[in-house]
């Protein structure tokens, strides 16, 4: 049977750019599924979920099942190339980054699981048509340029029960977060306020303006919704920390402003003077709080700056202390606590404002974290962001289980900390697997979830173009600084004009194997590893002798080395890519090399 001729070639590309005509051509698109694969499990939600890639021959996409899909993993039908008819869905693409949530889907059993028809590609979508979906630089924070409206009253907030509906959204289908985008019409949230900030102020030259913003979640995902300035006063009192509410469009759904979330979405709400808000009667179908934790001997994998949730026992709790912020010369309380974990190591966590001044946990509490930002201060140490949040003694297994560790065993352990091990590389926690070049490729290590491997490889090309660039050296900023052209250079992030800058490498390099070849990326750590020296120093040596430069990148050519990597799924203008990074780098240790292929030896039997 020819199964390729049975695939809906070209389905992919008209779902994404003309969905009126994917209506009408392939209103049940047949493809091939290449992958399948569940997603970690979420504390505090009972929803497993699963992500899959899907093709038409042509192009590939990657997927999300929704929940009432899930039985055709759980009965064992779909399967990696299987062959499926796609009878419903929700389609989201912007600026290149596109996924599909299947609301339904059926298994074309007879077709078997043939290999992988033709090679497909990443899809790209067409940008769509621009829309003013942001706020200008002169209008920062929602400084509107619109003739002012009067303050509408606060409203009482009507309630809908789980069998019925109220009001003139009330027969709208009840949308998964994770399948709304700026593309999405006439949808309804169903939805629990997790975390509810402060009203905010800001005053410019311009104008000035108040605002506030709340986390929401359901089984499907999490997503940031924002109130200003008359939105602020309408609907601030309504919401409440751990209500759950139905909130229907209009409301603007537009790319997330990842400096001001900690969530994983692409996309963030802002809140109109129509959306419509009701308070839900049933509440229990939505999840209390959505956890994704990484034990506490994992944070020496994570990168700095990264965002986790974390969970442990309460070991210490220091005293209230006081700060002052060198930016705005305001005052900060903060309080340092110590967590513990069943992995025998313990980490420093710090918390802020109200939540260090009102702590009352007791020693031996369990505690979770959810939005906690990782800094290599000391090694490894965790600061619980504004918009995170922090529950004690939490209702969940994570917690019991580890109650029950340290009742029974972990109370008289002795716990290492992450201090004094930034430059181990993958000494303790996630046991990265080795990989050859090939295996990387044809594994597609990065096309779903980030991918950690180790490489041993040689250099064979570096960038010679763009190797660098003059960085902040104010301690902990990194950004990249401008030459004012009066002998200073300015950082925009730290408001500071340097004398000089401090460079930084980031650089490209082409390694090979005995399997095929791989561009890689690299930060300033690595870059040093690779040249020998700091990139200031190869700077200077380009002002005084570009040849000298040029017998430095030849010296670091043709060098094996070990590299540690991840792979993962990133945007290049409007096309996907499996970008690989270089975590850390060091020579090959041959002796520790040869132990381990003697080791692999005798488990494959393998006598002399």
């Amino acid at each position: 049977m020819d199964v390729e001729s049975k695939i809906t070639k070209g389905a992919l590309d008209a779902i994404f750019n003309d969905p009126e005509g994917a209506n009408t051509k392939f209103p049940v698109p047949v493809l091939q599924c290449l992958q399948i694969k569940p997603l970690a499990a979420q504390a505090g939600g009972n929803a497993e979920r699963y992500r899959i890639v899907l093709s038409d021959v042509s192009n590939y996409v990657q997927c999300m099942l929704a929940t009432q899909v899930n039985h055709v993993v759980h009965d064992n039908k779909l399967v990696r190339n299987c062959i499926v008819r796609i009878t419903q869905y929700q389609a989201n693409s912007v600026k290149g980054k596109n996924i599909l949530i299947i609301l339904g889907l059926e298994v074309v059993e007879q077709f078997g699981t043939p290999d992988k028809l033709g090679e497909p590609q990443a899809f790209e979508a067409k940008p769509p048509a621009a829309a003013n979906t942001t706020i200008g630089g002169q209008n920062f924070y929602g400084v509107k340029q619109e003739e002012t409206k009067p303050t509408p009253k606060p409203q009482s907030i009507p309630t809908r029960s789980a069998g019925g509906a109220t009001g003139q959204h009330g027969s709208n289908n009840i949308y998964p977060i994770e399948a709304l985008s700026p593309y999405a019409h006439k949808w309804t949230i169903k939805a629990r306020v997790t975390q509810k900030s402060d009203i905010r102020t800001w005053h410019k030259p311009s104008g000035e303006g108040k605002l506030f913003s709340v986390n929401l979640l359901d089984e499907s995902g999490e997503i940031k919704a924002t109130g200003f300035n008359d939105q602020c006063d309408q609907y601030y009192d309504l919401l409440q920390e751990g209500g759950v509410y139905y909130i229907s469009n209009p409301c603007k759904v537009q790319l997330a402003k990842k400096q001001f979330t900690n969530l994983p979405n692409d996309y963030e709400l802002t809140f109109e003077r129509d959306t419509q808000i009701e308070k839900a009667e049933d509440q229990s179908s939505v999840p209390q709080v959505r956890f994704n934790f990484c034990n506490i001997q994992e944070l020496q994998e994570v990168e700095k700056d990264a965002t986790v949730d974390v969970i442990g026992v309460l070991k210490e709790v220091a005293e209230v202390s006081q700060i002052v912020s060198k930016s705005t010369g305001k005052p900060y309380e903060k309080r340092e606590l110590t967590l513990v974990d069943d992995t025998n190591y313990s980490v420093r966590v710090t918390i802020w404002g109200k939540s260090a001044t009102n702590f009352d946990a007791k020693p031996e509490s369990v505690v979770a974290f959810k939005g906690t930002k990782v800094s290599d201060f000391g090694g490894r140490s965790l600061s619980l962001l504004s918009s995170g949040t922090m529950s004690i003694d939490p209702d969940i297994p994570d917690a019991h289980r580890l109650k029950g560790w340290y009742d029974s065993s972990g109370r008289n352990d002795t716990f290492s900390s992450h201090n004094n091990m930034a430059s181990m590389g993958n000494a303790t926690g996630r046991k990265d697997q080795d990989k050859s070049i090939l295996q990387v490729k044809e594994e597609n290590l990065g096309m779903e979830n980030q991918d950690y491997f180790n490489l041993k490889a040689t250099i064979v090309y570096i960038k010679q173009e763009n190797f660098a660039y003059p960085a902040c050296s104010n301690e902990g900023c990194n950004k990249k600084v401008t030459d004012m052209g009066d002998g200073t250079w300015r950082c925009e992030k730290c408001d500071v004009a340097h004398p000089k800058p401090e460079y930084r490498y980031i650089m490209s390099i082409n390694v090979c194997d005995h399997t095929n070849q791989l561009w890689l990326s690299c930060f300033d750590d690595v870059g040093r590893v690779i040249m020998g020296m700091s990139a200031d120093d190869l700077m200077a040596l380009r002002e005084e002798d570009e040849t000298k430069m040029a017998q430095a990148f030849e010296q670091a050519n043709c060098t094996k080395l070990n590299f540690r990597c991840r792979a993962k799924m990133d945007t290049f203008g409007e096309a996907q890519r499996v970008r690989y990074q270089v975590l850390s780098a060091g020579q090959i240790d041959y002796k520790a090399e040869g132990a381990k292929l003697a080791d692999l030896i005798k488990q494959f039997g393998i006598s002399s």
